[in-house]
């Protein structure tokens, strides 16, 4: 069995919310909704949208017309600026302990990793930086079609696609 470290899944969470904001166009939707969607509790839908807010991607509304919305165009908010809302650590980090200062190869990892990393991160963002989240958009559109069920097949579930 592979070992595999536990992933942060917030930027995906995040990416998914903004892109049911963007399917509702302008319409405000409620962290209710939106943590059916995403199929989490609405106290992380909230926390997230807080996060959001901060990066003035998204609107947040109490009262008559209650719900959250895109702050601007799906065009105009790249999955970097997302990705940077999202608050998450750094890709690629290096342990916590420092490595045995005493073996040659524990003694220069840091520094021989260090500048790989941080390209690796420079580059992960130019390439968030390319696609909008109306491509995700746009992406999933293309995916729903292509997955549509036979009329008078459909499956009913707590949320569809069709309730969007």
């Amino acid at each position: 069995m592979l070992w595999t470290m536990r992933t942060n899944c917030r930027f995906a969470m995040a990416v998914h919310i903004l892109a049911v904001l963007a399917y509702k166009d302008g319409d405000p939707v409620s962290s209710e909704f939106l943590s059916a969607s995403v199929n989490t509790n609405p106290v992380i839908i909230r926390r997230l949208l807080l996060a959001l807010q901060a990066a003035r991607l998204v609107e947040t509304r109490k009262g008559p017309r209650a719900g959250s919305r895109l702050s601007r165009s799906a065009a105009h908010i790249t999955l970097a600026e997302v990705y940077r809302a999202a608050g998450l650590p750094e890709p690629f980090g290096l342990p916590r302990r420092k490595p045995n200062g005493h073996c040659p190869v524990g003694h220069c990892i840091r520094t021989a990793l260090k500048p790989v990393l941080l390209s690796a991160h420079e580059a992960l963002e130019r390439d968030l930086a390319k696609t909008t989240l109306a491509g995700v958009l746009a992406a999933i559109r293309g995916a729903t079609r292509r997955n549509e069920p036979p009329e008078g097949k459909r499956v009913r579930s707590f949320i569809s696609i069709r309730q969007l």
